[in-house]
């Protein structure tokens, strides 16, 4: 393309969209982008690299008209730009198609992909890849704290990329990863999920077959070690394919795995051999999966068990996985990306693990396609019953929802409360925030799950305890001087 194009993102907000708007930026394109609200982290992102974001979505927006428009998955037909867009004839593509046009020709690329665990895997690659001195290009669905962003595009060989199952675009209803033609693949797991667009498991079992269908011969794939869906979806792989895990099966084997309130530790063993010794900050027994990938697909492009070692040591996070984003009047508040109720179950074990005997809360926004409907209503009940204090606000744009699809609030809190638990439906981040800030103690932990903006309440809980703080001091001094 002509590096005096004018390319304008519609839906630039959303965690791949912003990082190739960066990335188109970073090439020389002059670059533009709308969408109906934008929230962090993505919004700061964009801010920080001077990319310039109207909302909401309107015709204006394409004035002047640009070069070309990239189309995001979640824009559809009756949007005001894709309208204008189609109405005049502008050259339009997806997100996916452009990745694969302007930045993997030439590459190495390495995806990683799953149901669950595919962004922070994909940063503990990059991250160690850094730290060998590689200099690989990467795109990931979040904010990684070691890089300070989303993507990078690197002068070495690699491309190490997210690998996402959800649709391309309105126009290409097919997967986004099967654009990416890996030469090497991580599959982290593989469960019913995207219920928008998937029928069943059956379904999301085939896009995965497909894209490992796609890895030539001289390639590898590392796939989990646990899950019958796993297993199919690698049952006719072309190229050598690794299990990790803790099982029986695994190549790349977890032992000696220490949770603890001050870090994770464990050993890896590939093929009945000790290969390293690893530790890091993170929690979660589900990050130690993560990391064991990352580690064998390191080491089989050469980088040493030392170098991954020390890159595992100093991995930091994703900016929305278990952040802790405030720490007020001894109440630790973290924001965690919950998007399915098996991931729900991981976080809250982990925060478990993390902060022992400490009252934990679990409030969350049924906000994602397969949360807000009630094809997981046990499952979910299952995951919340980890915490202490359960709190549930209304499914998110639950109008858009037949009341017999759409998951019941109301029903989760009684079962919840049958199972000794205390939990409650409030409807907003304001109810909640309002109900739940004078409630809480020094020493609790809460979990504030939800894929989306939630109202504000990342900002609003923060802020309620501070005044209930300061209003309990000026109370305290005024009896004081009486």
């Amino acid at each position: 393309m002509n590096l005096n194009q004018h390319i304008h993102l519609i839906g630039i907000c959303g965690t791949a969209m912003a990082s190739l708007a960066g990335m188109l930026a970073e090439r020389g394109y002059r670059v533009t982008g709308s969408d109906a609200a934008a929230y962090p982290p993505m919004s700061e992102f964009l801010g920080s690299l001077g990319i310039p974001v109207a909302q909401p979505f309107a015709r204006e927006n394409l004035d002047p008209q640009p070069d070309l428009v990239i189309v995001g998955n979640a824009i559809s037909r009756g949007n005001l730009e894709l309208e204008h867009v189609l109405d005049n004839r502008i050259p339009f593509s997806s997100l996916p198609q452009l990745l694969h046009q302007e930045f993997l020709a030439g590459k190495e690329v390495l995806v990683v992909a799953g149901t669950h665990g595919k962004t922070t895997t994909t940063s503990m690659l990059a991250w160690i890849f850094e730290v060998a001195g590689k200099a690989p290009s990467f795109l990931i669905g979040g904010i990684a704290e070691n890089f300070g962003r989303s993507f990078q595009l690197g002068q070495g060989e690699h491309f190490i990329l997210e690998g996402d199952e959800y649709d391309t675009a309105f126009f290409d209803k097919g997967p986004k990863f099967l654009h990416y033609f890996p030469d090497s693949l991580i599959l982290t797991s593989v469960e019913f999920d995207h219920a928008d667009i998937y029928r069943d498991l059956e379904a999301v079992e085939t896009s995965f077959q497909r894209l490992v269908n796609l890895v030539p011969r001289r390639g590898r794939i590392l796939a989990f070690d646990q899950g019958e869906s796993v297993s199919r979806a690698i049952a006719r792989a072309y190229c050598p394919v690794e299990r990790y895990g803790a099982g029986e099966r695994a190549a790349w084997s977890v032992r000696n795995l220490r949770l603890g309130a001050e870090g994770t530790a464990w050993s890896v063993w590939h093929q009945g051999r000790h290969f390293a010794d690893f530790e890091f900050d993170l929690a979660g027994e589900y990050n130690v999966w993560n990391a064991t990938a990352a580690a064998g697909i390191s080491a089989h492009q050469g980088i040493s068990a030392n170098t991954i070692a020390q890159a595992l040591a100093t991995f930091k996070s994703v900016k929305r996985r278990l952040e802790v984003k405030a720490e007020v009047n001894g109440i630790t508040i973290i924001d965690d990306f919950a998007h399915h109720p098996t991931a729900i179950s991981a976080s809250l074990a982990a925060l478990r693990a993390r902060y022992p005997g400490r009252r934990l809360w679990a409030i969350l926004e049924p906000r994602s396609n397969t949360l807000r409907r009630n094809i997981f209503q046990d499952e979910l009940k299952k995951s919340l019953t980890l915490a202490d204090e359960v709190v549930v606000a209304n499914v998110f744009k639950s109008e858009s929802l037949a009341e017999q699809e759409r998951l019941d609030v109301d029903a989760i809190a009684a079962q919840l409360i049958g199972a000794g638990r205390r939990a409650r439906v409030l409807a907003d981040a304001d109810n909640i925030v309002k109900v739940c800030a004078p409630e809480m103690r020094a020493g609790d932990v809460v979990a504030i799950l939800s894929n989306g903006g939630f109202g504000g309440i990342y900002q609003k809980l923060p802020a309620c305890l501070a005044s209930l703080n300061s209003t309990t001091a000026s109370a305290l001094e005024m009896r004081s001087r009486q």
